[in-house]
């Protein structure tokens, strides 16, 4: 990596950050602020912007708060009103502006969220002995149950069904034949006033109408039940009986209850009816979305979480270590916004993880708390599932807490002293990390082999290696310089003087033999002066290098003239300044960055020359043009020799160019408001048109670009190393990133422009309105000045596709990026209506131009998810497949059948032929290897191998394989069979002979089910010989791949697509490019 502050590319350079690197990377800020911004600025916008959502949202809580806390401590709503005031430090005029706020905002609807579990020992009312029992739940207010007696003279059993509304009645299903019946369903009801309103459950029998003969029957043969079978008769036909009631006061109920009820009768007839196990929660509908921006529940939570730790903490006088606990206030609080917003447990636990394992990194916590969190998530993790977003951030937690924690053991001379109280703190943080790694989470979700033995070994070689304090070395970079510039000098003297004397009297090349000895002197001093060095670099030291490498690439050029070249020491002599490299680039980009602003402090906004060759953009625009000559200088000064480097390095030259035109946009922008203040009308308009030239003239600029850093030829030099997509797809997306932010400046510049021109575009407007008794052609020239602003509508479109193309290109490898790309899809298809405007806007010949198609075809692909993409790899493999032809890489012959009897697919491999020779005598000891894809149609079912046939190019295999899979999952599109034949290496993994792809929808028994029904009697179906020449991948010959690749986030995704990239490292393919 170039950048000047290189990201960690394996788990030793992670280890290469300080605790305070990391402390900053995960500090426990919900804002990322600017690193110079005046910290009263930051506590300022940090309450506008974090603190105060939070506060409407816990004000709001509080006005709407429903049910008793579990606590035992019960605190008035202004109890808590003064606790969040203290807690999130707000003024008394801001309390009661929030509180105005959030008083006139909608209320939420209450709801009572009741899930009807199970019951146990309920009457048995049917002949059988047993009952086909239902529930009926509602909420009934005082009005609704007062009127309800009033109506009647005598109490009846049902109250429910002739009481409320049937669309206030909830029911479950009906269990048949049952005493114990289990449902575990979730009803959400609604009410308005909470004081007088109740929660009514009944449980009633489900009685169907019967006949008289099945009566008869029942009557003959069960004797016993007599007298049930006389109650039954006296009833109506379909009359259900009542089973029990549950009735509670909403106002009596806790925030969540899960408890037993006993099911009470409503006569004192058979008083003992069982009891029914009902799970209750007060949430809220219809929350106001405007109190916190739209932000999530969980979110808010974690926010909410924050602040009330950081007040207890910041209350205490002890110093000894938090141990998780709060105030009676807060948890209270927490626990009704939780229970509003229907968060589950797990998720609470986990915003806790994720809170108190951040704190632990800025403040002293014990490690008990840790290790409780950690407990608590290990126990959900086997009960409930995670949404993929708190998935993957329990996942980020998790590594990045150990990173962190392998960070401060790499530094524990420092950090942990060897004292009583520091060791015991290392000991906790190791344990910590060890019951990390043993979690099922962390295992699930970072699959990649993570060895903390390792790890922590690993973090004590860096410890120890670092240990010794090294000098400043400023001064031995000034002296190397002054060295190595007197060598230079030497050796042009040797080369153009002394040489021609020496060579025409004694025939003695004297620059050769000079220079052959100073190429051993200087690699020799290099060495050693560039390892003091080592992992020393600083911004000063860096630029007395500078001068160094200069000075030894104009030696090295000159072995051009040696008579006798033979091996230098100095051929990589650029491998010593690796560490300087970035230093050097960020120089360059700091330079040119403050001449850009002074270029932009100085310029007036007025064309820079009128008349027959106009020059229409202000000086600035071609200051910039010489100020990034510099950057392009630079890297024809480095000339760095190996091609992988040198692309890196081209990546960040084109980076920083653009990052020096987006940030000119900018300031150019705050100097015409600046100058647009004290200007008149006309004036203020013709400064905008210069800026819109001047980011036009930056778009030709950067359009040249590839030219003069010369893309084309290290093009040539990385094209066996960096492949052509990953070329593309890297240098043109950052410049189409630059473009588009020009793009998107010159539309706001446009826009800007239009509203000020509007008092125009009405005058020219009401002079055509008044030219009635005018020729028509008048009134044609009263139009002509509304012309020039109508040709605006196709650059606005074709600009416009641009952004959206660019868009697309910048947000690539990013996570989400499939319902992004499908968002974008949609933004285009309504821009096209827009502009298109049913035919009187522009015409589809115009909108539809190549980049627009290009553009549609690239969002339509992205829009696929993972799954559908590794589908349609598959498929395209299983094409490929079928229009192979030859077998240049053998081929191997199966026989294939499916019997839906029992569901089994067999396949039995006969031989393979003309395989490659793997192994040093010529020959190989191949064996087959079948696996069903894709693996999320398929992911129970276990790959299966044949015997190893030793030192045969034509082994003779005939063994059979069953697989138990559906129908279904054979017919689906992509299924396929992947048949790899390997050649078995005992001490080094095992050679790739090829690969072939057979769709199941081909074979014997699942093409022939696909066609009907009526096909399936047949038990078995005649097993298909089939021969299929093995196949090798083409590297980098795949865009899906890519596409899978750069979707960081889905782990399914980069598995298949690093098991395709291993196979494409051992294609015979990638040897022959």
């Amino acid at each position: 990596n170039m950048s000047s502050q290189s990201e960690p590319t394996n788990k030793g350079d992670n280890l290469l950050q300080t605790p305070e690197q990391v402390r900053t990377t995960v500090h426990f800020n919900m804002l990322d602020f600017k690193e110079d911004e005046n910290p009263e600025e930051k506590a300022r916008r940090h309450k506008e912007m974090e603190l105060k959502p939070l506060y409407k949202e816990l004000l709001y809580t509080i006005a709407h708060k429903m049910g008793k806390p579990s606590s035992n401590e019960i605190f008035t709503d202004d109890q808590l009103r003064r606790y969040i005031r203290e807690a999130f430090t707000m003024t008394e005029s801001e309390h009661d502006s929030l509180l105005e706020k959030v008083q006139s905002t909608e209320p939420p609807v209450y709801c009572l969220m009741a899930t009807v579990k199970e019951a146990k020992g309920i009457l048995g009312k049917d002949i059988s002995g047993f009952s086909d029992p239902y529930c009926l739940l509602t909420i009934m207010e005082d009005e609704e149950e007062s009127r309800t007696r009033q109506s009647r003279a005598k109490p009846l059993k049902s109250v429910v069904k002739d009481a409320v509304s049937h669309d206030k009645i909830y029911q479950t299903d009906i269990k048949k034949q049952t005493l114990n019946p289990i449902w575990n369903q979730t009803f959400i009801l609604e009410f308005g006033h909470f004081a007088g309103a109740s929660f009514h459950l009944e449980m009633w029998d489900k009685d169907e109408e019967v006949s008289l003969t099945q009566k008869l029957e029942e009557f003959t043969t069960n004797l016993n039940n007599l007298r049930r079978m006389i109650k039954e008769a006296k009833k109506e036909k379909g009359t259900d009986d009542f089973l029990g009631k549950v009735v509670i006061k909403l106002k009596e109920l806790h925030c969540t209850e899960d408890n037993w009820y006993t099911l009470e009768p409503r006569t004192e007839t058979y008083p003992n009816r069982g009891q029914c196990h009902l799970n209750l929660k007060f949430i809220h509908k219809g929350r106001d979305g405007t109190l916190s921006a739209g932000r999530s529940a969980y979110v808010n939570y974690c926010g909410i979480l924050q602040q009330f730790v950081q007040a207890y903490i910041s209350k205490q006088q002890s110093s000894a270590p938090w141990k998780g606990e709060l105030c009676g206030e807060a948890q209270t609080l927490l626990e009704l916004y939780a229970t509003q917003n229907d968060l589950s447990p797990f998720l609470q636990d986990l915003a806790k993880w994720v809170a108190y394992s951040k704190l632990y990194q800025s403040l002293e916590v014990d490690s008990s708390v840790l290790l409780q969190q950690l407990t608590s998530i290990e126990y959900h993790w086997h009960q409930q599932e995670l949404p993929y977003q708190q998935k993957q951030e329990l996942g980020d937690s998790l590594h990045g807490f150990l990173q962190y924690g392998l960070c401060l053991v790499a530094k524990y001379r420092d950090i942990f002293p060897p004292t009583p109280s520091a060791t015991p703190k290392l000991h906790r943080l190791l344990r910590i990390l060890v019951q990390i790694c043993k979690t099922q989470a962390f295992q699930k979700l970072n699959p990649a082999q993570f060895d903390l033995h390792d790890e922590v070994t690993d973090a004590m070689q860096y410890s120890s290696h670092y240990f010794y304090i090294r000098k400043d070395l400023s001064e031995i970079g000034s002296a190397l310089s002054r060295l190595i510039g007197e060598v230079q000098e030497d050796i042009k003297h040797n080369k153009d003087v002394w040489n021609r004397v020496f060579v025409s009297a004694v025939q003695v090349d004297v620059f050769t033999v000079t220079y052959k000895r100073f190429d051993s002197l200087i690699a020799k001093e290099m060495r050693e002066t560039l390892s003091l060095m080592e992992d020393q670099m600083e911004q000063k030291l860096a630029n007395s290098l500078f001068p160094v490498y200069l000075s030894l690439q104009a030696i090295y050029k000159d072995k051009a003239f040696l008579q006798k070249r033979g091996v230098l020491e100095l051929s990589n002599f650029h491998e010593g300044f690796r560490e300087a490299l970035p230093y050097w680039l960020n120089q360059a980009f700091s330079t040119t960055q403050d001449r850009v602003e002074r270029a932009v402090q100085v310029d007036q906004l007025q064309p820079l020359q009128t008349g027959v060759v106009p020059i229409k953009h202000s000086s600035s625009a071609v200051d910039l043009v010489a100020c990034i000559q510099p950057i392009c200088q630079l890297w024809e000064q480095l000339s760095w020799p190996d091609p992988e480097e040198a692309f890196m390095l081209m990546v960040k030259i084109t980076e920083d160019v653009c990052k020096i035109v987006v940030n000119y946009c900018k300031i150019l922008k705050e100097r015409v408001r600046v100058l647009s203040k004290n200007s008149d009308h006309g004036s203020a308009i013709n400064m905008l048109c210069v800026v819109v030239n001047d980011l036009e003239h930056l778009r030709t600029v950067l359009t040249r670009l590839p030219t003069q850093l010369n893309w084309a030829g290290l093009r040539d030099r990385t094209h066996d190393v960096i492949g052509e997509s990953q070329f593309k797809n890297t240098l043109p997306s950052q410049l189409q990133q630059a473009q588009s932010i020009l793009g998107r400046e010159i539309r706001s510049a446009l826009d800007t422009l239009g509203k000020k021109l509007n008092t125009d575009i009405e005058t020219h407007v009401r002079n055509m309105s008044t030219r009635r008794r005018i020729p028509s052609k008048s009134t044609e020239d009263a139009a002509a000045p509304l012309m020039p602003l109508l040709v605006l509508l196709t650059p606005l479109w074709n600009n416009s596709v641009k952004i959206i193309h660019q868009v697309a290109n910048q947000h690539q490898l990013q996570e989400g990026l499939m319902v992004f790309s499908q968002r974008l899809l949609y933004t285009l298809q309504c821009l096209e209506q827009c502009f298109h405007a049913e035919g009187n806007g522009l015409p589809l010949n115009k909108l539809h131009s190549d980049e627009y198609k290009a553009l549609k075809s690239h969002l339509t692909h992205h829009s696929l998810n993972s799954q559908q993409l590794v589908e349609k790899y598959l498929e395209g493999k299983v094409f490929e497949q079928k229009a192979y032809s030859g077998e240049k890489y053998g081929a191997v012959t199966l026989l294939a059948s499916y019997r839906t009897s029992d569901q089994r697919l067999r396949i039995d491999v006969l031989n393979a032929v003309n395989l490659l020779p793997m192994d040093s005598n010529g020959l190989s000891d191949p064996f087959v290897h079948l696996c069903l894809e894709p693996y999320h149609i398929f992911p129970e079912v276990e790959p299966r191998c044949t015997q190893i046939k030793n030192c045969d190019l034509n082994p003779l295999f005939d063994e059979a394989f069953e697989f138990l899979v559906s129908l279904e999952q054979c017919q689906a599109h992509s299924a396929c069979l992947v048949i790899t034949v390997l050649d078995h290496d005992t001490l080094r993994s095992d050679d790739f002979e090829g690969e072939a792809f057979l769709s199941l929808r081909s074979i014997p028994g699942v093409a022939k089910e696909s066609k009907g029904d009526e096909l399936s009697l047949q038990p078995n179906n005649v097993p298909a010989q089939i021969r299929l020449p093995l196949m090798h991948p083409k590297p980098n010959n795949n865009n899906i791949l890519r596409l899978l690749e750069s979707r960081k986030g889905d782990r399914e995704a980069q598995a298949f697509a690093k098991k395709r990239r291993q196979r494409e490292k051992q294609s015979q393919e990638k040897k022959m490019q």
